[in-house]
């Protein structure tokens, strides 16, 4: 502070109303230091641009400061755990939360192949001796046995013997549809016979009429096979299922009688009876299947 003519002065702030301005050199000519007085200014203009600049950056670090934290808050941890980390409010579809349920469904019971072959209504397939007995042989086990003749008749007493003629009369066979099998050494051969009828009852009354009783189908040969069984004893078998009855008859085509002892004449038999019920039974198995996927 500085004392000049009339006691002291404050110092003059050009901010400040009403201060007093200073003058140059102690001047009585009552004229301002203009020259003075704009180099202040100009020095006050560049203090406050310095500030703003300063304050500026001090913001900007402050708020990189703060970025970077958050970065670094939000890897913490194992940053393999996945999932795993997810806040509390945070959830991951289909790991928590009620699971959904569904009303209890049941699928349909399997339809029954033997339904199907148990009545003429629904047993339409096609029906002969090739599709029953296809090809020209046939495998049980390890056994082959080849093809001989086939025949189809309506009028089925014709070509059986015994009591079953009459049986098969009174209980309105339809058709008997006969094929001939020889074994690989061409020893023994069987014909198989098969009855059809309007449905499985009268099928099964044939069979218990006929079971224990001297009846037959008459030997089938040709192509390939012998005469068999023509007046040398052979063996038959009778059965039925669904609404057919099938029959057996086998014996040597040396015209030998078979007795109890020709244990393979009885497994030549019993291999080709199998093979005709399970031949009807796929019968019946692929017209439930095509019932099912209609």
């Amino acid at each position: 502070m500085s004392y000049g003519q009339g006691g002291p002065q404050s110092q003059w702030d050009p901010w400040k109303p009403n201060s007093q301005q200073p003058w140059s050199g102690g001047a009585d000519d009552g004229s301002p230091d203009w020259a003075a007085l704009a180099e202040q200014s100009e020095t006050r203009n560049k203090r406050r641009k310095l500030l703003f600049i300063a304050g500026g950056a001090l913001a900007t670090v402050a708020i990189g400061t703060a970025v970077a934290m958050a970065v670094v808050s939000a890897n913490d941890g194992d940053p393999e755990a996945g999932p795993g980390n997810l806040p509390a409010s945070a959830s991951i579809p289909g790991s928590g939360g009620a699971t959904p349920s569904f009303a209890p469904t049941s699928a349909p019971p399997p339809l029954d192949p033997k339904d199907f072959i148990s009545s003429a209504k629904k047993d339409t397939a096609p029906l002969s001796a090739d599709t029953l007995f296809p090809g020209k042989q046939l495998t049980m086990g390890d056994t082959v046995y080849k093809k001989g003749a086939t025949a189809d008749t309506s009028n089925c007493a014709s070509v059986t013997g015994g009591t079953l003629p009459s049986i098969l009369t009174a209980n309105d066979c339809t058709r008997l549809i006969r094929v001939s099998y020889v074994d690989g050494k061409g020893d023994i051969a069987v014909t198989i016979g098969v009855a059809v009828f309007d449905d499985a009852a009268r099928a099964s009354k044939v069979k218990a009429q006929a079971v224990g009783k001297k009846n037959l189908v008459q030997a089938l040969p040709g192509k390939g096979i012998k005469g068999f069984c023509d007046a040398a004893v052979c063996r038959t078998t009778t059965n039925a299922y669904g609404r057919y009855a099938y029959f057996t008859t086998g014996g040597f085509t040396n015209g030998k009688d078979v007795t109890d002892k020709n244990t393979d004449v009885f497994a030549v038999g019993n291999d080709l009876a199998q093979f005709t019920v399970n031949q009807i039974h796929r019968r019946g198995q692929a017209q439930a299947s095509a019932a099912a996927n209609r």
